[in-house]
């Protein structure tokens, strides 16, 4: 069976919230999610609520009222007979969601699909609240804590990837690390400087802005209306207090003012430790914030795009995904992104374009050292550490980001990568056949 070229035909998305305290706080993903789905349709009128097959749902931690298959696409109008499935692959929830639509077409199963991906976070990474109930059945299981040889040793192919040994002292680590000990672990790893994390950070904000300003994401974000939320003294949202409506129209955690002189004033975020007895890098600023957010991308097989008449954004020519030791889930995109380059037959200088989740400063800095891919490629209009990074609806972003920006810019090839946080990398590769080779 012969693969069936695929291609993305367009994506929108939400502003995206400060996660537990911005403007999406009252907001219900469900209605939010059917409004980005009718404008994605409303934008490409060629394409009919029939012609889609199937709608997958992206998720990290996800939102409730919009998790559950079919919720989201009924709301928005979609035929009862449109397939729904939900995906977690965590960070890459919705990359995830949108390879599988794509293998579908790939293999013929299919013709158009939409990658939907949606999320709602708290003030922390955990979300914030009263912790669930458990029994002993359920509660957490401490033998996770515990490794065997193959888990605990660097693997043998790990020089293929990696330019430089995991030091015993991170080996040796509890697996299970919160996200920010992973960061730190990465930057011990690779001896940065704070002062390496806090440029890049500021670099990626004033691109950010710089991008805003001049209308780069007018096609990208939609603007909506929302209730601005009441909240108490301590930050918490009152459910029972409705604000006044107020229009979001772009993402709340954009900060081209961001200085050196100011990162450097921010305190390393608490809990951090260095196993290795090193400087303690890890701050607020030059990592992404929690966010609110959803997203969706469409999806068709090239041959029902030119029939239709469809100038489509770029084509998916690869996949990569990647893992790596838990401690260490930074830097799983250097595996994805080899493995992804190893099976499209590029080289990283063929490269043009790159879409990075910057989750953690360090971690896009070791990836690009070890792939060869410079910064001026990569997130060349600001990232998630302005932009934020809503854990399952991130993955679309990335897609819609890089396919959009190869059309602008006229380029060939271009890459969208994230980490993820169990310790997996996920790459999808891209092609615009249009522009010169």
């Amino acid at each position: 069976m012969k693969a069936r070229n695929v291609v993305i035909v367009d994506g929108v998305r939400t502003p995206f919230s400060k996660g537990g305290k911005g403007k999406l706080e009252a907001a219900r993903m469900d209605e939010l999610g059917a409004q980005v789905v009718r404008a994605l349709l409303a934008r490409n009128p060629k394409v009919k609520p029939t012609d889609i097959h199937d709608f997958g749902i992206g998720l990290g931690s996800g939102a409730p009222e919009a998790s559950t298959p079919n919720y989201v696409a009924h709301l928005a109008g979609l035929p009862a007979e449109v397939c729904n499935f939900s995906s977690n692959r965590a960070c890459a929830g919705s990359q995830e969601t949108a390879a599988r639509i794509a293998m579908a077409i790939a293999l013929g199963e299919y013709d158009c699909g939409i990658s939907f991906g949606v999320e709602r976070m708290g003030r922390t990474l955990m979300g914030g609240g009263a912790p669930r109930a458990t029994t002993r059945r359920d509660s957490f299981n401490p033998k996770q804590l515990k490794m065997n040889p193959e888990q605990r040793n660097m693997p043998a192919d790990h020089f293929q990837y990696f330019s430089v040994p995991i030091p015993d002292y991170v080996l040796d680590s509890p697996p299970g690390a919160s996200m920010v000990q992973t960061a730190q672990n990465v930057c011990d790893m690779y001896s940065f400087t704070r002062t390496e994390l806090d440029a890049f950070s500021m670099r990626s904000q004033h691109k950010l802005a710089k991008a805003y300003d001049a209308g780069m994401y007018k096609e990208e974000v939609m603007p909506i209306e929302v209730e601005d939320p009441v909240f108490d003294d301590d930050g918490n949202w009152l459910p029972n207090e409705k604000g006044p409506m107020v229009t979001l129209d772009r993402d709340e955690s954009v900060r081209g003012n961001t200085t050196m002189e100011g990162l450097a004033k921010l305190p390393i975020v608490k809990g951090v430790q260095s196993w290795g007895g090193k400087e303690l890098m890890v701050t607020a600023g030059n990592s992404c914030p929690t966010n609110s957010g959803t997203t969706a991308i469409l999806i068709m097989s090239e041959e029902m795009a030119l029939k239709l008449g469809i100038e489509y954004l770029a084509r998916v020519i690869g996949w990569g995904n990647g893992g790596v030791k838990q401690q260490l889930m930074g830097i799983g995109p250097v595996v994805s992104t080899k493995q992804a380059l190893k099976f499209t037959g590029l080289h990283p200088d063929q490269i043009d374009r790159v879409e990075f989740n910057e989750a953690f400063a360090c971690q896009v800095v070791a990836t690009l050292k070890e792939v060869g891919i410079p910064e001026s490629k990569v997130n060349v209009n600001g990232g998630s550490i302005g932009i934020g990074h809503p854990i399952g609806a991130t993955g679309n972003r990335l897609i819609m980001a890089v396919a959009r920006e190869l059309r602008r810019s006229n380029k060939r090839y271009g890459l969208c990568t994230q980490c993820i946080g169990f310790g997996q990398g996920m790459t999808t590769v891209f092609e615009n056949p249009n522009a010169p080779k």
